[in-house]
């Protein structure tokens, strides 16, 4: 296991403090909670998939900030733990080997931060699509988190869970869940609805503050703050995405907020403020 580096970072404005980091995690404090961000790995995608209102491809030069590798836009891939009082509750799972092989270090990333993958009891997804849902079944085929008593799915997308037939076995354990919904005393579900019909965010308080982990809500952050008008090929319904993103932003932007993406490069965990009528991100 990956020796810990000590950050001794003061509390920000969002009362999140870095208490450790490795390779594939950081550990922050949040009050008397723990949150985890922890790396799946990352995935290229061609810059055509930004869009413009109407389903048009972002056609216009990229901005200098947009960063491509190799011709490609370079997605993180993250999830997060929040250990509220001793329940460990994990917040989308990465795609393990189902995808690419850029992708399934969400069980060192884990053994790295010290924590051992039976302690989690529930796992809850923000949405169904592979790279959220498939860490639950290890690369060996094995369950990978054997002690699960509850996997928490977005009760518009309950259909579209069960398709999958690698993660058939979880049916037992899988729960619906709606808006407003309290996943812990700290953790409540959080309607984002747009990216897909039950895209859900969570807000974890405690210590006085408040961390929204936001799913997809952003996928390439160094355009996206800037112009949150653009959508992504992958939205399930671009204007509602688009009006969700708009809504969220003005609710994180605001002092004692932080926010955690699982598409903001890694640990993609910070803050956002207003920056005329754009917004901008602020990673801790």
């Amino acid at each position: 296991m990956m020796e810990c580096k000590e950050s001794g970072l003061p509390a920000g404005e969002g009362h999140l403090k870095q208490t450790a980091s490795g390779t594939n995690f950081v550990r922050y404090e949040l009050g008397d909670l723990t949150v985890i961000a922890l790396r799946d790995g990352h995935v290229d995608m061609p810059p055509g998939r930004l869009r413009q209102p109407g389903d048009r491809p972002f056609g216009a030069d990229l901005p200098a900030q947009v960063t491509l590798v190799g011709g490609n836009l370079r997605l993180s891939v993250n999830a997060f733990l929040v250990i509220d009082h001793g329940e460990h509750v994990l917040i989308d799972t990465g795609a393990a080997n189902a995808w690419l092989p850029t992708m399934g270090l969400l069980p060192d990333a884990l053994a790295e931060a010290g924590v051992a993958r039976e302690s989690i009891g529930t796992v809850a997804v923000t949405h169904t699509h592979a790279d959220h849902v498939h860490g639950l079944v290890a690369a060996d085929g094995s369950d990978a988190f054997p002690n699960l008593r509850r996997l928490l799915v977005p009760q518009e997308e309950v259909v579209m869970f069960d398709e999958y037939e690698r993660l058939s076995r979880f049916r037992r354990v899988r729960l619906p869940f709606a808006d407003g919904f309290k996943v812990s005393d700290s953790i409540t579900t959080v309607a984002a609805h747009g990216h897909e019909a039950g895209h859900t965010a969570f807000e974890v308080s405690g210590g006085g503050g408040t961390l929204l982990i936001w799913g997809d809500l952003v996928h390439v952050p160094s355009i996206q703050f800037d112009r949150p008008e653009l959508t992504w090929e992958f939205d399930a319904d671009q204007d509602r995405a688009r009006s969700t993103r708009q809504r969220m932003l003005e609710r994180v932007a605001r002092p004692g907020v932080s926010v955690a993406g699982a598409h903001l490069d890694f640990p993609g965990v910070g803050l956002v403020e207003r920056a005329g009528q754009a917004y901008r991100f602020l990673p801790l």
